[in-house]
């Protein structure tokens, strides 16, 4: 069980960096936002265009981005959205079954699924380097791979999250120490 720990460890702290660099892309997208509309604005009145279909793409990339990197940060920190209805109501131990059987049969089955069923779409992108169809548009192949990039590191929390929920039900503590039942 401590090697299984020592990986939950090891995965959520790569998502933990990956979800603080999405912190960072928040402000690059608003900032990239507010030029849009002052360039656009600003442009009219100076007769010049001081904006660009690369510079609106690049603020759609960077809300994918924050989108599909945040889904495995937000797992991690427990933000994903949830039935409370009887879940709130259960013993610590049934919440860690709960979700162990929730990450084991929906999370990563549909990771999986998300993943292959992509996978030719976006090789195909990248045989044909697509991009976009309009005019000074930036390459759509990167961006597409980010699907599978996203899925794969929820998927690999899910994968985290479930040794966490384990140790729980088993007895031991997230830290790897076995704990009593009085505390759970």
């Amino acid at each position: 069980m401590q090697q299984l720990l020592h990986i939950s460890r090891i995965i959520d702290a790569f998502n933990e960096w990956v979800g603080r660099l999405t912190d960072w892309l928040v402000l690059l997208m608003v900032l990239l936002g507010v030029w849009n509309v002052i360039g656009r604005y600003l442009g009219r009145f100076l007769g010049q265009n001081l904006t660009s279909n690369a510079l609106i793409e690049a603020q759609w990339y960077l809300f994918d981005l924050i989108f599909l990197w945040g889904a495995a940060y937000a797992l991690k920190h427990n933000e994903h959205v949830r039935v409370d209805v009887f879940y709130k109501n259960l013993s610590y131990k049934k919440r860690a079954i709960a979700n162990l059987i929730g990450t084991l049969l929906f999370l990563i089955p549909f990771c999986l699924m998300v993943i292959y069923f992509s996978w030719d779409s976006i090789l195909n992108s990248w045989k044909v380097l697509e991009n976009s169809p309009d005019p000074g548009g930036l390459p759509r192949y990167p961006i597409k791979s980010m699907i599978i990039v996203s899925f794969g590191l929820l998927m690999l929390q899910g994968i985290s999250e479930a040794i966490k929920n384990w140790a729980i039900f088993t007895g031991y503590t997230v830290s790897g120490e076995e704990a009593d039942d009085s505390g759970l």
